[in-house]
């Protein structure tokens, strides 16, 4: 093994470091470690709120810090507490709907409420992505809205999450963030919020610069890490927005492409 040319490696979770079944092979595992062990930190930049999140972190026996609900929340895994938080302004968010919903028609909508063991709410209609998270629903929407939040989720009855991503954009953009994360995630977020912002953060606090990182991901969430990290890499299995702004990219996730990278940026 030789030294390894990047001080920080950020990983996506779920698509990328994750295979299909919430686990990280033995190979991957490998690569991470000798990569770190050549001087590199590893850090996970993840969508789900740590909520989600905690339970994987624990098995893999990370002890960092971890970016989780697309970089609103800076979270020491190792302490299991929250080193900072971003919270979503639900005004806005209720005029930004509102402008969504002038265009396309009523949304089923979800919540990730702040904190680290914030609930993830959701309402009549919306269809939550099996064991990612684990949800709560409500029957009165105003409950929604009742604490401080980290982002909300929107969904069509009909569009696709590609066309409801860019209206709601084109149409609510100037008031908060709006992000795709997989299949059927679409969300809303504290307008100018990104991985990117979470990753800057967390970065900071471990003394690494942008250029000296390398970020691997597979969704358009992913975008902005790609944007602020020194060398983005996409899995085979990414959405065609982020391979098109990908420095390269690699095998899938259920075929190792992280580790195919370390291992060659090694010399393995």
């Amino acid at each position: 093994m030789g030294a390894f040319p990047y001080q920080l490696i950020a990983t996506d979770l779920d698509g990328t470091l994750l295979r299909h079944d919430e686990t990280v092979s033995a190979r991957t595992r490998e690569a991470l470690d000798a990569a770190t062990a050549a001087g590199a930190a590893h850090i996970v930049v993840t969508g789900r709120p740590v909520r989600s999140t905690r339970h994987i972190l624990d098995d893999l026996g990370y002890e960092g810090i971890a970016v989780c609900g697309q970089g609103a929340q800076v979270y020491h895994a190792g302490e299991h507490r929250l080193l900072t938080s971003v919270t979503l302004d639900r005004q806005l968010a209720g005029l930004a709907l509102a402008k969504i919903e002038a265009e396309v028609g009523p949304l089923s909508l979800a919540a990730s409420r702040d904190g680290v063991d914030g609930a993830f709410l959701t309402g009549d209609g919306y269809q939550s992505v099996p064991g990612v998270l684990a949800a709560q629903p409500i029957t009165d929407p105003s409950e929604l809205w009742a604490q401080p939040l980290t982002k909300v989720y929107v969904q069509h009855p009909s569009l696709g999450d590609d066309e409801l991503w860019s209206v709601a954009h084109r149409v609510a953009g100037g008031l908060v963030g709006v992000t795709m994360a997989g299949a059927g995630i679409v969300e809303l977020l504290p307008l100018g919020l990104s991985k990117a912002t979470g990753l800057s953060l967390a970065a900071r606090r471990l003394g690494v610069k942008a250029t000296g990182t390398i970020a691997f991901g597979d969704m358009p969430n992913d975008i902005p890490m790609f944007g602020w990290a020194a060398h983005g890499v996409a899995m085979a299995n990414a959405h065609d927005e982020l391979k098109a702004v990908a420095d390269e990219v690699t095998l899938s996730n259920e075929e190792d492409g992280i580790a195919v990278v370390l291992e060659r940026l090694l010399g393995a």
